[in-house]
């Protein structure tokens, strides 16, 4: 009976040890992800003269970024009448008004098309938009 009792915990001393292995693999799979994305960065480039739909776009883009994944990924507007706006814009290669995702090795996707084509009459499919590009990166 003791070599019973011996052997069941040792086993599950064991199982236990073995879980709590697993967990920290898991952990660190989990760490490199989060560091991989918090090099991802969302810029929205406007004028300081904006319509509706204009608005539309930074806030449903920044919301959608924020509901995904939280303090990982960036969203930055810029105003491109202002120098810092003139600034970021030339130094990403940015024309005019544009939703801009950048990845940590200087992948771009423009997704500015989608988002004013999504963010007032469908802002889940904008959401998704940008939960695609910001995953394949």
């Amino acid at each position: 009976m003791k070599k019973s009792i011996h052997m069941l915990t040792l086993v599950l001393f064991s199982l236990m040890l073995h879980a709590s292995c697993a967990g920290q693999d898991k952990k660190q799979e989990k760490t490199n992800e989060t560091a991989q994305l918090e090099n991802v960065e969302v810029y929205y480039f406007h004028f300081s003269r904006r319509c509706t739909t204009c608005k539309m776009v930074e806030a449903e883009a920044e919301k959608s970024v924020q509901e995904l994944y939280g303090d990982n990924v960036t969203f930055t507007s810029y105003n491109l009448d202002e120098t810092e706006g003139e600034q970021k814009a030339e130094s990403l290669n940015v024309a005019g008004q544009t939703l801009l995702i950048v990845g940590a090795d200087g992948t771009q996707f423009n997704i500015t098309n989608e988002g004013f084509m999504y963010a007032r009459s469908n802002p889940a499919k904008l959401k998704q938009t940008i939960q695609e590009k910001i995953n394949s990166l």
